[in-house]
């Protein structure tokens, strides 16, 4: 084995410049599918961090009747706060209109308590205003509707009777957040000032769920935990991983072409090499296992020119982060950070060097099996079977 690999080595360097061209290739294959399946991993685990702080707590309890994406069911769907005991924070959801300057934005308003610390909604500013109807809204809703700090704006919403009725509130925080879903139209206000404005008193849409928390099952209301509400999101996140697979199998096969079409001209041209070598005694297997070697080798290159401007590269990018133009995707209820920090796993390195290893070396593999075939006396001859 020792042999084949000095034997390897010496034709894959006596190659010179098709050599190196191919494990160019084959390295920034191999470094551009680390960074971006990194990529990928890190705003999975940043997604799902800033979602679970943000809005999902270690669960959601919902009334029976209520279903976040369907509008329709916000009429009907609460219940009193004491159905669920327990580590949670009861949230009304109610259905609004607003008119900055005159214009007419639809909007959904949530009564929280201030006192709440399952979530990180800074809540607690309610209790440092002192004006009646305090709201918070997020920097993207602050945006789209052109409303700031001390801000007063109109707003209209239906009591439990289903009656319209108005009133002004008074913007008293803006907060960003990651998490584009609890900031596009929508507006919090304390859950007491919500239940005198509704007449729902002491009645919620959903909990959210803190530490601790168990839900009884024989309770109306739905129970759904974290892995349930982040399904969408994970289903996201493998759509995103198939997408980009397609760009970078795509490149790893025009390394690998090249490495097999110039593993099929080297067995041409090296027809008499290979018949001398198995007539001083190497076996034909030996020779296969030869020019499959060879095949290693270029992996091997490879990940070692990947890994001395990988390195440091992907190091730079994982400790730096990549900007992001987070304001061109707030709409489709995307949660990404401004800057996304990639995260490479021992997992991630170690499988993309075994694809990278092993796709090289099988490609070898398939055109040195002619060498089987060959006859020597033919062979030294310069004469193709």
């Amino acid at each position: 084995m020792k042999q084949a690999l000095r034997l390897a080595y010496r034709n894959l360097i006596g190659a010179g410049l098709r050599t190196w061209l191919n494990v160019g290739v084959l390295s920034f294959t191999f470094v551009l599918i680390l960074f971006y399946n990194g990529l990928i991993d890190g705003w999975n685990k940043q997604a799902k961090r800033d979602i679970i702080a943000w809005e999902y707590g270690q669960g959601q309890v919902l009334h029976h009747d209520y279903d976040a994406l369907d509008p329709f069911t916000i009429l009907d769907g609460h219940g009193p706060i004491s159905s669920i005991k327990g580590n949670v924070t009861p949230v009304l959801v109610q259905q609004a209109t607003i008119y900055p300057e005159g214009r007419s934005i639809t909007c959904i308003i949530k009564g929280v308590e201030t006192e709440q610390n399952i979530i990180e909604l800074p809540t607690s500013k309610f209790k440092e205003s002192d004006t009646e109807l305090p709201v918070l809204i997020g920097k993207n809703m602050s945006v789209k509707s052109g409303l700031s700090i001390g801000d007063e704006v109109l707003i209209r919403w239906r009591d439990k009777e289903g009656t319209f009725d108005a009133t002004n509130v008074t913007i008293i925080g803006i907060f960003e957040s990651t998490v584009p879903t609890i900031d596009a139209g929508q507006l919090y206000m304390p859950i007491e000032k919500l239940w005198e404005l509704t007449g729902l008193n002491n009645e919620a849409t959903f909990f959210i769920a803190g530490e601790g928390y168990k839900h009884n099952k024989s309770s109306k209301w739905k129970f759904k935990s974290q892995n349930d509400l982040l399904e969408t999101l994970n289903a996201m996140i493998e759509t995103k991983k198939a997408s980009g697979s397609i760009m970078y199998v795509l490149l790893l096969a025009i390394a690998l072409l090249a490495i097999f079409d110039t593993q099929v001209l080297s067995i041409f041209r090296r027809q008499k090499e290979i018949g001398t070598y198995i007539a001083l005694g190497m076996t034909r297997r030996e020779v296969v296992r030869l020019f499959t070697v060879e095949g290693f080798m270029y992996s091997f290159l490879a990940v070692i020119l990947g890994s001395i401007y990988g390195i440091p590269l992907l190091w730079f990018l994982a400790k730096n982060g990549i900007p992001y133009p987070v304001e061109e995707v707030q709409d489709f209820g995307v949660p990404i950070a401004n800057t996304m920090y990639p995260v490479f796993g021992l997992g991630l390195i170690i499988g993309t060097l075994l694809l990278v290893i092993l796709s090289a070396t099988i490609v070898s593999y398939l055109p040195a099996r002619k060498i089987a075939k060959m006859n020597p006396v033919d062979a030294i001859k310069g004469k193709l079977q």
